[in-house]
């Protein structure tokens, strides 16, 4: 193989991920369904806890409206996050995690999230530099990016 080619493969190899701000999406190659099933699954397979499952669309449904498949995990691990809380109890509006898989206007799903320096960056107690903030925004990406596929 080429250079080129093997630069191109390893370039495919990369999740598809897309910087708004403080939120962070990544491309995933399923529907809204099998992307947060795979997105559950990896979360308890590294050990964190499934705290809920929220299908907007189905609550929208039960209203008699309409929204495009949309469903929020809400997950964390006491090891990460009461570090957090420690430093400053007000990061507790702030966790567990969240990420958000839905199905945008032109079909394409996507696992969004918030990125965990800037979201708990805002609090007086906490450091940018704090090691659980460093492990939670590596996580986030690890577990988004094996739901997505990659």
């Amino acid at each position: 193989m080429t250079k080129f080619g093997l630069l191109a493969a390893g370039l495919l190899a990369i999740p598809a991920i897309v910087s708004a701000g403080d939120i962070q999406r990544v491309k995933s190659a399923s529907d809204v369904t099998a992307t947060m099933d795979a997105l559950e699954a990896v979360v308890t397979g590294a050990g964190a806890t499934v705290f809920a499952r929220v299908d907007h669309a189905g609550g929208a449904q039960k209203v008699g409206q309409e929204l495009s498949p949309s469903q929020l995990l809400i997950f964390g691990n006491p090891k990460l996050g009461t570090p957090a809380m420690q430093d400053d109890p007000l990061a507790g509006l702030f966790l567990p995690l969240k990420v958000l898989v839905y199905q945008d206007g032109e079909g394409q799903v996507w696992l969004s999230y918030e990125d965990p320096g800037k979201m708990l960056g805002r609090l007086d107690g906490i450091s940018g530099e704090g090691e659980y903030l460093k492990k939670m925004t590596g996580a986030l990406a690890k577990l988004t990016a094996k739901a997505a596929g990659e």
